[in-house]
């Protein structure tokens, strides 16, 4: 595969992984698309990948590639043009209090515990699931604690110090990209909501025109928030689209 209008996009190389379980399609296989090498894909490489519809897992760029589905449809936020909805202006001001602070990228134990207690509720199979944590620990590196381009680690704290949420964010050339975010399932809170507003918030403070949001999937209800933000763009046949 070429990329031939984008000269530094033209010296990598992309592969089709083999299939394996989608994580949102039940009963489904899927495939991806990796740009390598991995050394490559810097901050400047990256955001002509993220346009054309990659995102990023720890060091590796991908993209959807599976041979008879394209349910996977990368959406963006125009900045300039999002309207919050009444619950999101009430989410906004709820969480006005919490003190946000951005770190380096890296494994910090806070944020690991508050990353397991979320996979835990979320997205475990059931009450009693538990894994091996230095297996987590390390996939949790891999995916999160690991970047080749311009990315930051987001700490949310409520008024007594305590760790909330964490927002992990990659910053390219016309705009932030969501990459995770992971917080606090106890609270009676509206966290997630508000982290995707504190992002269009920071991108317009720095004048960049985009969040994006990564992939959206009509059929997973995992995926049914990011409708919310409005209006937005899909990439639909290597174009974006209102």
């Amino acid at each position: 595969m070429t990329l031939p209008n984008d000269i530094p996009l033209q010296k990598l190389q992309f592969y089709v992984t083999t299939g394996y379980a989608c994580g949102y399609l039940p009963k489904k296989m899927a495939q991806s698309l990796i740009a390598t090498p991995q050394t490559l894909v810097d901050a400047t490489v990256y955001s002509g990948l993220i346009q054309q519809g990659f995102r990023r897992s720890g060091k590796f760029a991908y993209r959807p590639h599976c041979e008879h589905c394209n349910a996977c449809v990368s959406v963006r936020i125009p900045v300039a043009t999002f309207k919050k909805t009444r619950s999101q202006q009430r989410a906004w001001k709820k969480h006005q209090s919490l003190t946000v602070t951005l770190v380096e990228v890296g494994f910090h134990e806070a944020h690991f515990a508050l990353y397991r207690a979320y996979q835990l509720q979320r997205h475990s199979d059931g009450p009693d699931y538990l894994g091996d944590i230095e297996d987590e620990a390390n996939q949790y590196r891999q995916f999160l604690c690991q970047s080749h381009v311009d990315s930051v680690m987001v700490e949310f704290r409520a008024a007594n110090g305590a760790l909330k949420m964490v927002s992990v964010i990659d910053l390219v050339g016309d705009g932030l990209s969501a990459v995770y975010t992971f917080y606090d399932t106890q609270d009676h809170a509206s966290y997630g909501t508000y982290s995707i507003l504190w992002q269009l918030n920071w991108a317009a403070h720095l004048g960049l025109p985009y969040v994006y949001l990564g992939y959206w999937i009509a059929e997973s209800a995992k995926m049914t928030y990011k409708q919310q933000f409005q209006p937005q763009q899909k990439l639909i046949d290597g174009e974006w689209c209102t």
